[in-house]
């Protein structure tokens, strides 16, 4: 067996050749305040100078005070300890899919790995193996490993903050290229056609038309209450959505907006006479039910829904789905969703004039720049109308 002598003191080891052909440095990181003996740590590497290399730099930290004792945690142990004690501020829906993407994809393939080993390098291979599969398995979208990576690298991050890791091993990883979804708005025709055949639609007809018209999410048309009409003013107040969960946690219920911000829309006129159809609609509704009307309500919220069915109750999302889609193979756009009438909505309002601002903040996005990106593109229609004015300026300048 090979010895060479390092200092003894604190932070101070021995570098050994063991019988295995690996060469072990041992360090001393301080005294057991019980027994009075020094604990002592053991790294390990190929040659003498790789652990030579490690031993400078681990009894370097021990002597500035930035020595970070190595944690046996495995990493499945604490995103359970991270899911359930640092990210009880989040949203169910986020919840469930941080829970679902450390289930199936993180623990896995990572989660017996301590925390102290866990590294850029092994983190790198994991994503990888998440976009290209060596085992028969579905690869992920670039989407998709970019959501686990950014709910890893959260965990990860939160780590570093309890002093279990030094450094977050998910920082500088190369992730796949997330390609743009293209947008799908329906056409001027589209959207008439549509609009008249919601007119045919007593439930959902009035429903569809509001989402066109003013670029709500479906979650919070549907969550609409009448204490946030305000036709005397012309507004509406977007203060929340209604979200279906598993019955077991609550079934249908409000929730907080997307990004947290109530946001006051003041629609065309149009629309807030389409809303007075509605809530006179909903009050004939309301008398030919008679003792069946249940109305649905949360005791959190004052107002009652604005969209009902027949009998009172909340609208499910599947079949609002059902009936718009009814609609879309009628107008030739059988793959169309309810989320394309909000794309319709921005991209008219652009094409009518509104600058990105305004549009920002009629959709309730969080930043102008994300609307920008996602709504960016210039249409044909703007394309064509920014030529024209540019040919009667330059015609103004030829002919004067």
């Amino acid at each position: 067996m090979t010895k060479v002598k390092s200092r003894g003191a604190q932070g101070g080891g021995s570098i050994r050749k063991r019988p295995d052909g690996r060469w072990e440095a041992r360090y001393t990181t301080g005294f057991d305040p019980k027994t009075g003996r020094q604990i002592q740590r053991s790294i390990y590497g190929k040659t003498q100078k790789e652990v030579r290399q490690k031993l400078n730099q681990v009894t370097a930290e021990i002597d500035s005070g930035d020595y970070l004792e190595p944690s046996g945690m495995k990493l499945s142990d604490w995103l359970d300890s991270w899911l359930a004690d640092y990210s009880g501020d989040k949203k169910y829906s986020t919840m469930k899919h941080y829970r679902a993407a450390c289930e199936t994809h993180i623990k896995p393939r990572l989660g017996d790995v301590p925390l102290s080993k866990l590294n850029a390098v092994m983190v790198q291979k994991f994503y990888n193996s998440l976009s290209h599969p060596e085992d028969g398995e579905k690869a992920l979208s670039p989407k998709t490993v970019k959501n686990v990576h950014g709910i890893l690298s959260k965990a990860m991050s939160q780590a570093v903050r309890n002093g279990l890791i030094k450094f977050n091993p998910c920082e500088g990883a190369v992730l796949p290229k997330v390609s743009k979804k293209e947008i799908r708005p329906l056409s001027n025709e589209q959207v008439k056609g549509l609009l008249e055949l919601a007119d045919s639609d007593e439930v959902y007809g009035i429903l569809l038309k509001l989402i066109v018209l003013t670029g709500l999410r479906e979650a919070e048309a549907m969550g609409l209450t009448w204490d946030c009409v305000d036709f005397e003013k012309g507004t509406i107040l977007v203060n929340k959505q209604l979200q279906k969960r598993p019955k077991s946690a609550g079934g249908m219920v409000f929730s907080s907006l997307k990004n947290g911000k109530p946001r006051l829309l003041r629609p065309a006129p149009y629309v807030m006479e389409l809303l007075r159809q509605r809530q006179e609609q909903q009050r004939k509704q309301r008398l030919e039910a008679g003792e069946a009307w249940e109305e649905w309500h949360d005791a959190q919220v004052k107002g009652s829904l604005v969209f009902t069915t027949l009998t009172g109750s909340y609208l499910s999302p599947q079949t609002v789905y059902n009936h718009f889609k009814v609609m879309a193979a009628k107008l030739g756009v059988p793959n169309a969703r309810v989320h394309d009438l909000r794309h319709t909505f921005a991209v008219l309002s652009l094409e009518n004039g509104d600058d990105i601002k305004t549009v920002q903040g009629n959709l309730g996005h969080a930043t102008a720049a994300f609307t920008l990106d996602v709504y960016g593109h210039v249409s044909d229609t703007m394309q064509k109308a920014s030529a024209e004015r540019m040919e009667r300026f330059v015609q103004s300048i030829v002919n004067a």
